[in-house]
């Protein structure tokens, strides 16, 4: 044992980012709760509502669907359909936009690994945001 402690962080605690779209809620990460080796949170989309395609260039990442239809589309191309029980992994440097194509919103859990050497270098826009300028926290909701 490390000494640490487990920490909880709910969702509502959080700020959303909707920088790129939808609802998105880091939970866990350095800012949030200390982590050292990724970060991770929910994210719910409304019907017909997308995140912007981006790209990590140093973390994969894990998505797992609980609730919506989505499809996600990889490196511009590629189209892959997700429900209810169906995760994803995207693989580091693959280019990816999410939508909602169901009738409901959809609600998703998802975690970031390993981490970026510093925060602003782990997101690369390719489409751009759709709040251009506007907020864009650091990993885990910091300023």
């Amino acid at each position: 044992m490390t000494g640490k402690k487990a920490l909880r962080v709910s969702a509502d605690e959080v700020r959303p980012n909707r920088r790129r779209g939808g609802d998105i809620r880091v939970t866990l990460s350095p800012a949030t709760a200390g982590s050292t080796s990724g970060f991770g949170g929910v994210l719910y989309l409304d019907r017909a509502e997308h995140v912007t395609e981006h790209y990590h260039p140093y973390s994969e990442e894990f998505i797992h669907v609980v609730a919506g239809e989505l499809e996600m589309t990889l490196d511009g191309d590629e189209t892959v359909k997700l429900g209810p029980g169906d995760s994803l992994l995207v693989p580091i440097g693959v280019r990816h936009r999410l939508v909602n194509v169901g009738d409901v919103q959809a609600y998703c859990a998802f975690h970031l690994s390993p981490l970026a050497p510093r925060p602003e270098l782990g997101h690369v826009d390719t489409e751009e945001p759709l709040i251009p300028g506007g907020p864009n926290p650091h990993v885990g909701g910091a300023p």
